[in-house]
């Protein structure tokens, strides 16, 4: 088998993020190829790899003081061989070609975990919305939609919402495209429930993990009641993560941002929860002031020199990272195993390091990768779309119970392909596996385009 990985480093050497990504999934999948000649035939690995196309645009705005600015848009539309590219914009300013391919990557075989007919793709902009007045956010918005709408359609390409892109900017964003194309569509998902979203949306990712971590939990016969828990974040993922593990009688003790960690050793309860989310979502601020409110707890900042970071190293049984990619390193990882955490459920994509991998699986952790973990967000996504589609709204607890269920599907479909392969347990083979062969036929059937 060519060895892919070595490939696209020779191609796009600076492409770190999308080499660990193809790493990971060509390492999982190396049986499957080998047990079937027709994929090295078609060079089905070749194909996979490279997306159908990059859109990459200029996104010229003015700010408040007249200035005119100027940034960078993508759309990398990755593979939609099962369904329209569905996958989320991110404004950060981190965001780069190789970090929107790894997404887009990683989102072609979660999708096609969820049972939905969706493709994989990502986007976003190197736009960070942290300072912005809602005016610069929409200018901004508009003038990315004014390129990006050429491209998207909702039987072409459904984005969502990501890291710095809610629901302030899915409103500027479809406000755009629907003066655009004089279309009212479900182009776009995580809207207002008033004008097309879906009950559950919000919630959707961080519930998701949650019930993604009940299964594997289940399967060995234990509930989350009375786990204490890290959670990593303190945006949309984590603080429903949050709420549904406090619902199941977990406790969950930590949280982060960008700026550092809290760590609260009585428990993060519905009243301290309620207010991160208006210190988060409405107010903007800074996790550091949840101590002002809540003394006893203790924040710790975070500097580039630190080897390890401080929330991963506290006693608990289940971690739940929903901030970012590698938020998880080697020695984090450790930490994590000699705290006692027997469990890891991640609710962003790929938050962990490979040799934090490596770590989980030689300890015996029960680690659900994000591609499965978190795959809550997108299916409520699919989900919303169908209702578009259908011109009708579900129900909080429909949508909640449809959730469920994709999320025990996820988990069956994952721990069947992992038997079947030889690798009882391990979910990251499982659901690599899973959606690879789904994807890869699908593309079989239909030639070489």
């Amino acid at each position: 088998m060519v060895d892919i990985v070595q490939v696209i480093k020779d191609r796009d050497p600076n492409e770190r993020e999308f080499h660990q990504a193809v790493g990971e999934v060509m390492e999982s999948v190396a049986p499957v190829i080998e047990q079937h000649p027709e994929y090295r035939r078609a060079r089905i690995i070749e194909r996979i790899v490279e997306p159908d196309r990059v859109i990459m645009f200029r996104v010229p705005w003015v700010d408040d003081k007249g200035d005119v600015q100027v940034n960078r848009g993508f759309r990398v539309e990755m593979n939609n061989a099962i369904g329209p590219y569905k996958g989320g914009l991110r404004f950060h300013p981190s965001v780069n070609l190789s970090i929107l391919k790894f997404l887009g990557f990683e989102q072609v075989f979660k999708n096609a975990l969820t049972t939905l007919p969706m493709g994989g793709g990502k986007g976003g902009s190197d736009f960070d919305p942290k300072g912005k007045s809602d005016n610069e956010v929409m200018r901004f918005c508009q003038s990315f939609m004014a390129e990006l709408f050429r491209y998207i359609g909702p039987n072409t390409d459904v984005p969502a919402g990501d890291i710095g892109v809610g629901a302030r900017e899915i409103g500027y964003l479809f406000g755009m495209y629907k003066k655009l194309t004089n279309e009212f569509t479900g182009v776009l998902t995580g809207k207002s429930v008033n004008w097309g979203g879906s009950l559950m949306r919000p919630e959707a990712t961080g519930y998701g993990s949650v019930y993604f971590a009940a299964e594997m939990l289940n399967s060995r016969n234990q509930t989350l009641e009375g786990k204490v828990c890290l959670v990593s974040g303190s945006g949309n993922v984590a603080q429903f993560t949050t709420e549904k593990l406090i619902e199941l009688g977990a406790k969950v003790v930590t949280l982060s941002d960008s700026s550092g960690s809290i760590y609260d050793e009585e428990g993060i309860d519905r009243e301290k929860l309620e207010f991160v989310k208006i210190l988060k979502n409405i107010r903007r601020g800074r996790i550091g002031e949840y101590v002002d409110i809540y003394p006893n707890a203790v924040y710790t900042a975070i500097t580039p020199e630190m080897e390890y970071n401080p929330l991963w190293d506290h006693r608990a049984d289940c971690a739940f990272p929903s901030a970012t990619q590698n938020e998880i390193n080697g020695k984090d990882a450790q930490n994590l195993v000699n705290n006692g955490v027997a469990l890891i459920s991640e609710g962003a994509n790929m938050p962990t390091a490979p040799e934090g991998v490596d770590i989980f699986m030689d300890n015996g952790i029960l680690y659900g990768p994000g591609k499965a973990a978190n795959a809550g967000g997108v299916s409520v996504s699919g989900l919303e779309m169908t209702q578009n589609s259908m011109r009708l709204s579900w129900t909080r607890e429909e949508v909640d119970n449809r959730l469920q269920m994709i999320m025990r599907s996820i988990h069956k479909t994952c721990t069947e392909a992992a038997e079947q392969y030889g690798k009882p347990g391990n979910y990251v083979a499982g659901a690599n596996i899973a959606g690879f062969i789904k994807v890869v036929n699908a593309m079989l059937d239909h030639g070489v385009v």
